[in-house]
């Protein structure tokens, strides 16, 4: 909805012209031909008429059906703020719409003592302008396909959280003989795992299908990333320090390949370091 808004704010001018010229160019009697009207135009929702009393003097007429019964209703408490212009139009701030629930812009013609209204929906709309790309069948099959992958990687997530507290109720009420360091870093590592796929879902599921946006956001997948490699970077630092330990306990003559080990989990931090220095200076020089 606010990316709609601005998107239209941006291009208010071109677009309260297109939707004059678009209003002006329908055929005048617009109740009489109101079926044609909505087949013909996708972004007219819904257009009705009212008198110079505000009273609405025919139903209200949606794609799919007529509703006769706000025939005859009070719209003088929509009509207190609205102020046709010399050409006898006016439109209003966007808004959610009360029948379709989406972001909408009502816009008013007079024509002698009646005024008649049209509900337009905004996405529609700039969709028509080329100011967005949107396709609904596309859309739907899309968000479907990220919310069954959100939804798998959440179970994932959750059974290795679950796996991670069996673990360490296995120390502390299991057998006496359990290897407790091992076991430990094990529901750590499986506990940190989970919060990072977790963490990985949740974003899949927050901006692909809860509030996927209009246009390509250049860092938003990139701090998707960063966040799923800190994870990963802190459940492999954790096994690293749990081989350094098995290794320096059981067999001090292994600690080369523990070093190694040791380097190239500083390695991977450096790299992630780097990662973050060049997004940061990306955004930077996007911004000037």
């Amino acid at each position: 909805m606010k990316e709609v808004i601005s998107i239209y704010r941006k291009h208010k001018s071109t677009v309260d012209e297109f939707l004059v010229t678009l209003i002006k160019n329908l055929p005048q009697d617009y109740i009489q031909n109101a079926d044609k009207i909505l087949k013909e135009n996708k972004m007219i929702q819904l257009l009705y008429a009212v008198d110079n009393n505000y009273i609405q003097i025919s139903p209200t007429i949606c794609k799919k059906k007529h509703d006769p019964e706000s025939k005859g209703s009070q719209k003088s408490h929509y009509f207190s703020k609205v102020a046709v212009d010399a050409r006898g139009f006016y439109i209003s701030n966007p808004y959610i719409h009360h029948r379709t629930g989406r972001a909408s812009l009502s816009m008013v013609h007079k024509i002698g003592e009646i005024y008649y209204v049209f509900d337009i929906n905004m996405i529609d709309l700039l969709e028509e302008l080329r100011l967005i790309e949107y396709n609904g069948v596309y859309d739907k099959i899309k968000r479907t396909i990220y919310f069954v992958g959100a939804f798998f990687l959440a179970v994932v997530a959750i059974a290795l959280i679950l796996y991670g507290g069996y673990e360490f109720g296995i120390i502390l009420f299991g057998d006496s003989e359990t290897d407790l360091l091992h076991n430990i870093f094990q529901s750590i590592i499986a506990i940190t795992l989970g919060i990072a796929i977790y963490d990985l879902s949740s974003q899949i599921f927050e901006h692909e299908v809860l509030f996927r946006t209009f246009h390509h956001e250049e860092d938003r997948q990139y701090k998707i990333l960063g966040k799923f490699l800190i994870s990963i970077i802190i459940a492999l630092s954790i096994e690293t320090l749990m081989v350094v330990f098995k290794i320096a306990l059981d067999d001090p003559s292994q600690m080369l390949s523990a070093f190694w080990l040791l380097l190239g989990t500083t390695l991977m931090f450096v790299g992630l370091a780097y990662f973050y220095k060049t997004i940061k200076q990306s955004s930077r020089k996007e911004e000037e």
